[in-house]
């Protein structure tokens, strides 16, 4: 099982996942155009060339849809193989590049985030989505904090490293979001080495 399979959607045929990923990419483009609220089922339809009710086969809501959009971003965003690999192999730089990227990395679709969270407050099934993926960052980041400090006395400061990363990471994302054309360049460089520090007390 892969770090981040403990949510994942079972296989489905190949044309199934073109006709799904079709979906995907329309639904993106409309909710970063007009907002959760301002696309229909039917929009969707229409941008994708696929009827309602076929997505409604494939989608059991737009929330549903969210989900998918979420977690396929966040898949490639966090490149669950290069972490796998460098867990396995014990890579403490590597990890810690993976980290650093988990904090600063810029996504290409970073537009869609503040509508997602906005709709997260709002909506007990977005919220859902949102809790399920915050649980699955954060299983794999243990994960890789474990390499530097695998000794069970160590739980509890693997976990607080774990909430400083990941509201690190969500601090971010915001000033990205709330300022999109701000250079981060010198806060992401505080913060690298404030994760060089955290992992080397960890590794103490």
């Amino acid at each position: 099982m892969r770090l981040f399979d403990c949510c994942a959607d079972p296989a489905t045929p190949a044309r199934a996942d073109l006709r799904r990923q079709k979906l995907i990419e329309a639904s993106r483009k409309l909710f970063a155009e007009h907002g959760f609220h301002g696309t229909g089922m039917a929009q969707i339809a229409a941008a994708s060339g696929i009827k309602v009710g076929q997505i409604y086969r494939d989608f059991s809501s737009k929330e549903a849809i969210v989900g998918a959009i979420v977690e396929g971003d966040m898949i490639a965003f966090l490149d669950e193989a290069a972490l796998t690999a460098a867990i396995a192999a014990g890579d403490r730089p590597s990890i810690q590049r993976w980290i650093v990227h988990l904090v600063c990395g810029k996504d290409e679709h970073d537009r869609l985030v503040p509508e997602i969270c906005a709709e997260a407050a709002r909506n007990d099934r977005i919220l859902a989505i949102m809790d399920r993926i915050d649980a699955r960052v954060r299983c794999g980041l243990a994960a890789a904090l474990r390499v530097f400090a695998p000794e069970p006395e160590k739980a509890d400061a693997v976990a607080t490293a774990v909430d400083l990363i990941m509201t690190l990471a969500i601090g971010v994302a915001s000033q990205r979001n709330v300022r999109p054309d701000r250079d981060l360049g010198g806060l992401c460089g505080r913060i690298h080495a404030l994760i060089e520090g955290e992992l080397a007390a960890l590794a103490g």
